[in-house]
């Protein structure tokens, strides 16, 4: 009998002395991508408000701490979420309107016409809940945008509960919210002030391209940037064309012409980068740029293939983006992309070592957040880092035997496999469905533009 009310006692000590949290998530595989890139085997994530308060194997996490809340998901991985480092959501309202073209063609002769005769403030709005609707189902927690309206874009994102670097695009013709730069960078300074410090987003400037904007434009949308600690955002030498025009124009490639006006003089984030040399990677890499790798799109639009193996070889900050729909990539998934960057690397550089994995997981998750500036907040699973995290079944037929979780997340699992999302503490996706969107009502919207736009180009 005394033995009996020991073990009572002892267990109620154990009980009494255990940390309070908020949520535990188990689950049979954890993917930390922490410095050690842990897969702990039956493993658990404590949660206590927007924070990870620790990770471990499920049997310590459950010995340490008392949750209020449990999520227990023995078939299925946790992970990070993934953040998608360069993408347009609200374009997703122009999925396949134009497919099989070359960038310029693309742009000059369908989305430019296109967005002139569609895009508002309510286009965008809409267009930017389709998008993150499709993001958050897939595993995306963090994404990179560049577009017009894009205080619309943060409001549509806060109300999904997402978190997002979000850039208000400044170039140089009249376009759906602004008619001239000076216009773009008045509205960019009011939409920097009215997000500073929220925390979920963050608000950038977002010169189109060096091609798009005067000198004088670039340097005032670097000095804005600057001015507000934002990141900045632009395409960079996603197209030979870009290249060749800048050789002809100042005997220079597009990367050192920014350096040289002072662009890359602060936080900032080049998309596509395919045409880069040795001399352009070294500016990039000393300055500190973040790089958005977009392979389906560099390949759908037959840009090129970015040098990404070297680029990692020099531990530059590469992230995934999946560009984003309408012609240069028709989705956002990015489990899509970490397999095209692993595949497209082993192919081109005729190498199946290139680009292993663990890479391609890196660049979704941690490297990623390093090209975002935001490491220390997002990207792996560790204590004191925001509680962005995912799990992602591994009982269907896809999934199945699993012997490398990391391998098993870059080359079996789908988009479609996310079961639950969670951003800064908070339950977005539950068992595959949205609780934070109203998934009928967007599809319905979305049914209602096409028909518009439709119209207007005929």
């Amino acid at each position: 009998m005394f033995r009996i009310c020991s073990f009572f006692l002892l267990a109620i000590s154990a009980a009494l002395a255990a940390e309070p949290a908020d949520l535990i998530w188990s689950a049979r595989y954890v993917i930390t991508m922490d410095a050690q890139r842990r897969v702990i085997e039956n493993g658990a994530v404590a949660i206590k408000a927007d924070r990870i308060l620790a990770v471990g194997t499920k049997a310590d996490i459950d010995a340490r701490f008392t949750p209020k809340q449990r999520l227990d998901r023995p078939d299925a991985i946790i992970a990070p979420g993934l953040i998608n480092t360069h993408t347009h959501a609200a374009m997703s309202l122009f999925r396949g309107i134009a497919d099989d073209l070359a960038l310029q063609d693309w742009l000059t002769k369908f989305i430019f016409p296109a967005e002139a005769k569609n895009v508002t403030a309510e286009f965008v709005r809409w267009g930017t809940r389709l998008g993150v609707l499709e993001m958050l189902l897939s595993g995306t927690t963090t994404y990179t945008d560049m577009y017009y309206f894009e205080d619309v874009v943060a409001e549509a994102t806060k109300e999904a509960g997402m978190r997002g670097v979000l850039g208000e695009t400044i170039i140089g013709f009249p376009v759906a919210d602004n008619k001239t730069p000076a216009d773009a960078l008045a509205y960019t300074e009011r939409f920097l002030k009215r997000f500073a410090n929220d925390p979920l987003i963050t608000a950038a400037v977002a010169p189109h391209a060096l091609y798009t904007n005067s000198d004088e434009t670039l340097k005032a949308c670097r000095a804005l940037a600057n001015k507000y600690k934002a990141p900045l955002v632009i395409h960079l030498s996603e197209t030979k064309k870009e290249n060749d025009d800048e050789q002809a124009k100042r005997h220079t490639s597009p990367t050192k012409t920014l350096d040289t006006l002072g662009i890359w003089t602060g936080r900032s984030i080049a998309a596509h980068a395919v045409w880069v040399s040795e001399a352009d990677m070294a500016i990039l890499k000393q300055r500190g740029v973040g790089i958005g790798h977009c392979p389906s799109s560099n390949m759908k639009l037959a840009s090129g293939v970015a040098p990404v193996t070297r680029m990692l070889a020099l531990d530059m900050k590469v992230g995934l983006g999946p560009d984003g729909p309408a012609g240069s990539n028709n989705d956002f998934n990015l489990f899509e992309e970490m397999d095209l960057a692993a595949k497209l690397a082993k192919v081109t550089t005729g190498n199946p070592q290139s680009l292993p994995a663990t890479q391609a997981l890196e660049m979704a998750t941690i490297r990623g957040a390093r090209a975002l500036g935001m490491e220390k907040e997002i990207g792996s699973l560790e204590p004191g880092k925001r509680a962005d995290l995912i799990t992602v079944r591994i009982d269907r037929p896809h999934a199945q035997p699993l012997y490398d979780a990391i391998s098993q997340m870059v080359y079996a699992l789908k988009g479609s496999d996310v079961r639950d999302v969670m951003v800064n503490g908070k339950l977005l996706v539950g068992d595959g469905k949205s609780l934070t969107l109203n998934e009928a009502l967007i599809l319905q919207k979305a049914a209602e533009y096409r028909a518009k736009i439709s119209a207007s180009l005929k």
